[in-house]
């Protein structure tokens, strides 16, 4: 029919798979439907079809999260235990994130890797993530690292205008949760 915009089967997988990977942790089957805009049932039948194709995985009962191969799927560039340590190294002092309050006005701290960073974030001054995450420089930086999905997940976040300590906490478990699985993922201890 003229004028109805039809959505594919796809269409709607990438949706879902898109949806999961913004919450980044596993998510209710109910929450999920809300925010792809579709009937439980819909949401159910497709995301079991998601799951027997392994891109997601239901970690318990009517929850779902998206796996590495959903996360490709939907672009993201395919993770090895060797990327991961090499995201996770140490970088020289001049390569560290150097957290500022405003232009010229330098808090004295700096991290020299993603696990610093993380550490970082908990305590800086609040005013550090709100100037650093506005300008983009959380993106930039974990994009020089080579974690371009961290690098997104920062730019919804900063497109998510957040502010004060909602800011922080968004910022702190993004980057804890991405520590985790890389590390787990580079069999780091």
């Amino acid at each position: 029919m003229e004028g109805v915009h039809h959505v594919s089967v796809s269409e709607i997988k990438e949706r879902l798979l898109r949806a999961l990977w913004l919450v980044g942790k596993p998510a209710k089957l109910q929450d999920i439907a809300e925010k792809v805009e579709l009937s439980i049932s819909s949401s159910m039948m497709h995301l079991l079809q998601l799951r027997k194709g392994g891109y997601v995985s239901s970690p318990e009962k009517s929850y779902y999260v998206i796996t590495r191969t959903g996360k490709e799927a939907i672009g993201l560039p395919r993770l090895t235990g060797e990327k991961a340590l090499d995201i996770l190294r140490e970088v020289p002092k001049e390569k560290a994130f150097h957290f500022y309050t405003g232009i010229n006005q330098y808090t004295g701290i700096c991290a020299r890797s993603l696990n610093d960073f993380c550490d970082r974030i908990r305590t800086v001054n609040v005013k550090s993530i709100e100037f650093h995450a506005s300008r983009r420089d959380f993106e930039l930086w974990l994009d020089s690292l080579g974690d371009l999905e961290l690098a997104k997940r920062m730019g919804q976040i900063r497109r998510a205008t957040l502010s004060g300590e909602n800011l922080r906490q968004r910022v702190y478990e993004s980057v804890r949760s991405r520590c985790e699985e890389l590390t787990d993922l580079s069999g780091k201890v």
